[in-house]
């Protein structure tokens, strides 16, 4: 017996899970031991490779049925050249069916399609394992979300080298959003998002991509972090929050009312973060509560040039420095200032 074959069976499963599978199942001619150890794999990576995807097709059909894990941990599909036709959407609904059956903890799929075709199973909607789906093709996310009519609560984290283009999440019984979309997502051209029951929404969006917010009249908490391109459309449609938390690089306009919101956290990590927290005082008339904080996520984008907010002395100076503008804040019933680090880390004022 040579030596990688005498290392303990379940060390030998974890060193195919670091190989292909296809590569993992060529494996089983080696020896009796290794015949079925592929069987045991807690990944399956299932990806083109620029091979025949009819070649690929029957080689998942075959071997998938065979495979014995309890618990498949992750389940790679990357169908790079499926616009052959060769793989249908049925196809990757029977894989993706066979997958959950075996407990699906994370699920990747990549695959380019015309149609907006559902590719998954009902299965998976009702899978208490699955904890994350990634899909890289806009057809296949959106034909997602259409089949769930009762969704409440999503999170959409895009990567930097996303492929889609535009994006539309449209549930209107969806009230918990968070989406991230990444600075560096060159391939982006434009979203919308148009979810009128929504209640709690998180928007980190630093892409200049236009975006389409429709308005939320029900909302009552936003975290929004976007650049000055989608500020304009993106605060006007969250006029009805009571707690807002917001860092932007400029105002968002004139004709904006924010007449239930009651608590601001405001970032200032930027030049004119004096003039966005003027115009936040001066459209907010029932504010009780402001937080000004620094993030220590956007340590990078802070300029030397900075003022006050780099270097508060003293809490008169402070306020002297905000209060100079035409407003009055006599409605703010009582006000505290203090530095502090909270539970996110960021060193920040709190006025109360």
């Amino acid at each position: 017996m040579d030596t990688i074959s005498g290392l303990p069976y379940e060390l030998l499963v974890r060193i195919l899970s670091l190989v292909p599978t296809k590569a993992a199942v060529s494996t089983c001619i080696l020896s009796k031991r290794w015949k079925f150890l592929w069987m045991s794999l807690p990944k399956l990576d299932f990806t083109d490779r620029d091979e025949s995807l009819l070649v690929l097709k029957d080689f998942i059909n075959k071997n998938l049925p065979l495979h014995r894990a309890p618990v498949i941990e992750i389940f790679l599909l990357s169908l790079y050249e499926s616009r052959e036709r060769n793989i249908k959407p049925e196809d990757i609904r029977q894989w993706v069916e066979i997958a959950v059956s075996r407990h699906l903890l994370e699920l990747d799929v990549s695959h380019s399609s015309d149609k907006k075709e559902n590719m998954f199973p009902n299965s998976m909607f009702t899978c208490k394992s699955l904890v994350l789906v990634v899909c890289e093709d806009q057809k296949p996310f959106e034909a997602l979300l259409s089949i769930c009519p009762v969704l409440e609560d999503l999170e959409v984290s895009f990567r930097e080298d996303e492929s889609i283009q535009e994006f539309t999440i449209n549930v209107t019984s969806l009230w918990k959003l968070c989406l991230h979309v990444s600075y560096y997502w060159s391939s982006l051209e434009r979203y919308e998002i148009d979810t009128p029951c929504l209640e709690y929404l998180e928007l980190a969006d630093w892409n200049d991509s236009p975006c389409l917010v429709k308005n939320m009249p029900k909302l009552e908490k936003a975290h929004v972090d976007v650049v000055s391109f989608a500020v304009k459309n993106v605060i006007g449609s969250v006029t009805s929050v009571k707690h807002l938390t917001v860092c932007s690089e400029d105002v968002y306009g004139d004709g904006i009312v924010f007449n239930q919101l009651e608590h601001l956290k405001l970032c200032i990590c930027k030049d004119d973060s004096s003039n966005v927290l003027a115009q936040f005082l001066k459209d907010s008339p029932n504010l009780r509560v402001l937080v000004i904080s620094q993030q220590d996520l956007h340590a990078d984008l802070k300029t030397n040039e900075m003022g006050f907010w780099n270097h508060p002395s003293s809490v008169p100076e402070c306020m002297l420095a905000v209060m100079s503008t035409d407003f009055e804040l006599g409605r703010i019933l009582c006000i505290k200032l203090r530095i502090k680090d909270d539970e996110d880390g960021d060193s920040s004022f709190e006025i109360v």
